[in-house]
């Protein structure tokens, strides 16, 4: 089986060097190439093709605007945010920007390796611990109680919801309530639409928002 291509671009050297020896020692991992900037993740991206690009948001150049230019090379690459960003902006701008995966730096190894292979599978990874940050950051914004009890969800959408915030992907989800995979993508599609949120981190933290509220009693 071939290796996955990454490239790491990182504007702090020592952590360029960490991140490609972690990969080139795991199985199944070959950095192709290295960066220090946002220019260097458009041109890693068109020159080299990864199928995993790990980037910092903090370098020279405009990182948000690089992303989405980097992932239309074909055959697309998937983006793992690797960032010290714990902010929720930073993160939801990353996402809109064509990232799949953020990971804080301080994270183990092991959950670094976790958000590639879940990004790899057409998943979406954010650090756990940064999800519960972001809702803590949330629970004191006004209107949101009113938002919350506007919401009302089919069980199958709950069913759904609860497997997200366990981090199962489509197909596990699929299997669990004994649907299809793109059964699945529907129904994330209708709850994006029906919770007014963008992207799947912002699922989960509506779902987890509606926990602290009690709403529905099926969440917990």
């Amino acid at each position: 089986m071939s290796s996955i291509s990454v490239v790491v671009v990182d504007d702090h050297p020592l952590m360029v060097v960490a991140i490609s020896n972690l990969l080139n020692r795991a199985r199944g991992f070959e950095v192709v190439g290295t960066g220090a900037s946002a220019n260097d993740i458009v041109e890693l991206c068109e020159r080299s093709k990864p199928q995993i690009a790990v980037v910092g948001l903090r370098m020279p150049g405009d990182v948000y605007a690089a992303l989405p230019i980097a992932i239309k090379f074909p055959p697309s690459t998937k983006i793992v945010a690797f960032t010290a960003a714990s902010g929720v902006d930073p993160a939801i701008r990353a996402l809109d920007a064509g990232a799949s995966g953020y990971v804080l730096k301080g994270s183990s190894t092991n959950e670094l390796l976790q958000a590639i292979s879940a990004v790899l599978s057409g998943e979406t990874y954010i650090t756990r611990t940064f999800a519960n940050n972001v809702v803590a950051a949330l629970r004191d914004a006004s209107g949101r109680r009113k938002a919350a009890e506007a919401v009302i969800l089919s069980i199958r959408e709950q069913q759904v919801i609860r497997l997200l915030m366990n981090g199962k992907t489509n197909k596990e989800i699929a299997i669990a309530v004994e649907t299809t995979e793109k059964a699945i993508k529907h129904i994330r599609t209708a709850l994006m639409k029906k919770l007014q949120v963008r992207n799947r981190l912002e699922v989960l933290i509506a779902a987890r928002r509606m926990q602290e509220l009690k709403m529905p009693a099926e969440l917990h």
